[in-house]
C-alpha cells in the first residue's frame, strides 16, 4: 500500500545515497551530456541543493549529515509536464471520439463543476497528490474558465512549495454559455490573478486562451494586451492537433494565413509561450516558432487517444525549437511522465526516428526547464537551484526484477523503465527538499 507523507519540518543538512542521473547543462547530444553517479551523493540545505558527487569520495567531508541512504535505487530530477488539464482529472480515460466531439461530449460537461469552489479545491488536492505519486513535481496547466479555480489550484500548489504555472482558461465562444467568459471579464480576471499569484513563492501565472475556435478576435487581443503588459509571464494555447480543427480556425479566421499567425497577430507567440501539440504544422509555422523563441508541448499519449496525428520531433529540432514532453491529462491517458515518454518513443518509431531514452528524460527535465527559462531552478541537479527530485525504484515488482538484473547502462535503466514503469516505480518525491509523497515499502 502507498502513503502519502505530510511535509515535516527540515533542518541542516540532508544527504541522498543513490544512483543519480541529470543533465547539468544545455545539450545538443542529450545522449552523450548526462552527468551519472553509479553510487552518488546529493546534499540539499534549505531547500537548494548543496552539493552533487560520488558519495564514497565526498561522504567524509560531511560530520554533521542526515543522510536517507537509497542505495541501488535512481535519484533524477523531479519531473516536469508541461502541458495537463487540471479540470479534467476525473474524465481520464473517457471512452471514444476525436478532439473536438470529445470536447463537447466530455470536457465541458466536466469542466462546468469548477464552478463551484469548494468542489475546485478538493479536485486541486487530488490532482496534486496524483502529480506527486508519478515524480512530477512541476507542471504547466490549464484550470478552468472560473477565477476561483485557479485560485484554488495556486493555494495548494502553494501549501507544497510547489513550482507551479497555470492559468485560468478564456472562452467567449463557440462553447457552452455556461462556461463562457468574454474579452473584458478574460483581461480583468487575469490580471487579478496574475497581481495575486505570479512571482509569489514558486508560482506562475499563465494567460490561457483555451484555443483559437473558442475565442473571439476581441478576446484575444484583450489577451495580447495583458501580455504586453506583464511580460514575463507565460502563455500556453493549443496548436494544429486535429485537422478538423484547423479547418475551423481558417474559416474563423479567414484573414490570416494559418493557425499560428492568429495568436502572432494578436501578440501571444513570444519566448514563454508554449503551444500543445503542434501537429500538423506548415513550414511558415515552425519559422515562425524558432524565430519567436516560443516552445511546443509533445502530448504523446493523448495524440494517440484522440487520433490527432504524430507529431514530428525531429523537424521541431531542426528549427531549433524547444520542445517538452508532457501528459495532456485528461485528453493524456497517465498522470506519469515515465510511460509518456514511452509512448513518445513509439511516435517516433512510426516515423523512423529513434528517440534515444537520454533525449527523451532531457525533454521532461533539463530540456524542458531550458524552454520555460527556469533552469536555474529546476530540471537539474546543479548546486543551488530548487531541490525538487524524485526517487525511482527500478526493480518495484516480479517482472522488474527479473528485467534489471541484466542492465549495464543509464540508458538501459530509462528506457526499461520508459515501458514498464509508472507510478509503482516512484519510491519518493520531494519538492524544495521536503517529503510530498512516499511509498511504503522504504522510508530511510
Amino acid at each position: 500500500m502507498l502513503v502519502d507523507v505530510k511535509q515535516k519540518p527540515v533542518t541542516g543538512l540532508q544527504g541522498y545515497r543513490a544512483k543519480i542521473l541529470h543533465f547539468p547543462q544545455r545539450s545538443l547530444s542529450p545522449k552523450n551530456d548526462y552527468c551519472y553517479f553509479d553510487d552518488g551523493l546529493l546534499v540539499t540545505h534549505n531547500g537548494k541543493i548543496a552539493f552533487i558527487g560520488d558519495y564514497k569520495n565526498n561522504i567524509n567531508q560531511y560530520d554533521k549529515l542526515d543522510l536517507h541512504d537509497y542505495s541501488g535505487k535512481l535519484l533524477l530530477p523531479g519531473f516536469i509536464d508541461s502541458h495537463m488539464h487540471f479540470p479534467q482529472t476525473e474524465m481520464l480515460a473517457s471512452f471514444g471520439e476525436q478532439l473536438l466531439d470529445w470536447l463537447t461530449d466530455y470536457t465541458f460537461p466536466t469542466e462546468h463543476k469548477f464552478v463551484d469552489y469548494t468542489y475546485a479545491q478538493a479536485m486541486a488536492d487530488v490532482f496534486l497528490r496524483q502529480l506527486f505519486r508519478h515524480g512530477t513535481t512541476s507542471a504547466m496547466i490549464y484550470s478552468s474558465v472560473h477565477k476561483g479555480a485557479a485560485d484554488a489550484l495556486f493555494k495548494a500548489a502553494q501549501k507544497n512549495n510547489m513550482l507551479l504555472m497555470a492559468g485560468k482558461v478564456c472562452m467567449d465562444r463557440n462553447c457552452p454559455d455556461w462556461l463562457q467568459d468574454c474579452p473584458q471579464t478574460a483581461q480583468r480576471e487575469s490580471a487579478e490573478l496574475i497581481n495575486a499569484w505570479h512571482g509569489k513563492d514558486r508560482l506562475h501565472y499563465v494567460i490561457t486562451p483555451r484555443f483559437a475556435p473558442t475565442s473571439s478576435e476581441a478576446q484575444l487581443a484583450a489577451l495580447g494586451e495583458l501580455a504586453q503588459q506583464y511580460p514575463s509571464v507565460f502563455i500556453q494555447s493549443h496548436l494544429s492537433e486535429n485537422h478538423d480543427e484547423i479547418a475551423w480556425v481558417k474559416s474563423l479566421y479567414p484573414k490570416h494565413k494559418h493557425y499560428l499567425d492568429v495568436y502572432d497577430h494578436f501578440g501571444l507567440v513570444r519566448k514563454g509561450a508554449v503551444f500543445g501539440h503542434a501537429i500538423h504544422l506548415e513550414t511558415d509555422e515552425w519559422q515562425c516558432l524558432a524565430e519567436r523563441g516560443a516552445s511546443i508541448a509533445f502530448c504523446p499519449t493523448s495524440n494517440l487517444f484522440l487520433g490527432s496525428g504524430l507529431f514530428n520531433l525531429a523537424k521541431a529540432e531542426q528549427h531549433n525549437i524547444p520542445v517538452m514532453l508532457a501528459t495532456d491529462v485528461g485528453g493524456g491517458t497517465s498522470f506519469s511522465m515515465l510511460k509518456t515518454l514511452g509512448e513518445a518513443y513509439k511516435v517516433c518509431q512510426l516515423q523512423g526516428n529513434q528517440l534515444d531514452p537520454m533525449h527523451g528524460l532531457y525533454l521532461m527535465t533539463q530540456g524542458a526547464a531550458l524552454g520555460l527559462g527556469l533552469e536555474e531552478h529546476i530540471g537539474n541537479l546543479n548546486p543551488g537551484t530548487d531541490a525538487d527530485f524524485v526517487i525511482l525504484d527500478p526493480e518495484f515488482d516480479e517482472l522488474t526484477q527479473l528485467r534489471f538484473k541484466h542492465h549495464n547502462s543509464p540508458q538501459d535503466l530509462i528506457f526499461a523503465l520508459s515501458i514498464l514503469g509508472d507510478d509503482r516505480a516512484t519510491l519518493a518525491t520531494y519538492i524544495a527538499g521536503k517529503p510530498v509523497y512516499q511509498a511504503d515499502r522504504q522510508q530511510p
